[in-house]
């Protein structure tokens, strides 16, 4: 057989051919924020809500931890807080009972951010008085329950941030799972490189919770780094608070030991 004996291409090779070509210089032309829904990461398009226990278990922390707290570190009555913030758990569980956080409302989202307000209100108040005390020379005598009470304060200073970072950044959980907001305000390293996490992977509570972890013992952000101004200025906040707290919790204690 000659060369001219090959069959030539028909009509429908070069349409077939043209259209390749025109999708292909589509696809160079669009915009990146035009993106089919399965070429964006998890994080910033529609995906499940996030199971609520991690938040739930570390709630239940806090409370049990001001429980614990003397009462002169507390607001009076010494139980009100607590019993307050569980009353609040058990609304949102009763308003959404479910494993997954997958719905809001504005009251729902009021009372989840009334809940890491009362959280915040009550280690606060616990900070400020233990921090005047030890000024005033009037706590710390015994080094065992100024460092157990200062790790307390301490430990749930951390969830509370930690409340705060998951309840903003992108405007909160569900907002996150429906992709609604596409600027993070935290950057987290698996948003920044592809491979060295599951296609699935998009941020969590206990992302958020080791955020405000790092922040309270490095006293600055590490791998995370916030975006927005109001990630900054909250982050800066919990780094004095737990250096100052540190610092003078240590400080009492080692003058009480030696």
């Amino acid at each position: 057989m000659t060369t001219h004996d090959t069959p030539r291409p028909g009509p429908e090779h070069w349409t077939e051919l043209l259209h390749v070509r025109l999708e292909r210089i589509e696809g160079l032309l669009a915009p990146a924020d035009q993106a089919t829904e399965s070429e964006r990461p998890a994080w910033q398009r529609r995906t499940r809500g996030e199971q609520r226990w991690a938040v739930m278990a570390a709630l239940l922390v806090a409370v049990s931890v001001q429980w614990a707290l003397p009462e002169r570190l507390s607001i009076h009555p010494h139980w009100l807080l607590p019993v307050l913030e569980l009353v609040m758990m058990a609304a949102l569980w009763v308003a959404h009972p479910h494993r997954r956080i997958d719905y809001s409302s504005r009251p729902l989202r009021a009372l989840g951010l009334l809940l890491a307000a009362a959280v915040s209100l009550a280690n606060g108040w616990s900070a400020v008085i233990l921090v005047r005390d030890l000024l005033h020379g009037t706590e710390g005598s015994n080094a065992v329950a100024l460092l157990t009470a200062g790790g307390g304060i301490w430990l749930t200073n951390v969830i509370a941030f930690s409340l705060w970072y998951w309840e903003w950044d992108r405007g909160g959980p569900v907002a996150r799972s429906l992709g609604t907001h596409q600027h993070p305000d935290f950057l987290f390293p698996q948003m920044q490189q592809e491979g060295i996490a599951p296609e699935d992977w998009e941020p969590q509570y206990m992302d958020y919770l080791y955020v405000a972890l790092t922040n309270a013992t490095a006293f600055s952000p590490t791998d995370t780094m916030p975006l927005s101004r109001w990630a900054k200025l909250l982050m800066s906040t919990q780094s004095t608070i737990s250096l100052l707290t540190l610092a003078l919790i240590v400080a009492r204690a080692v003058g009480v030991l030696q």
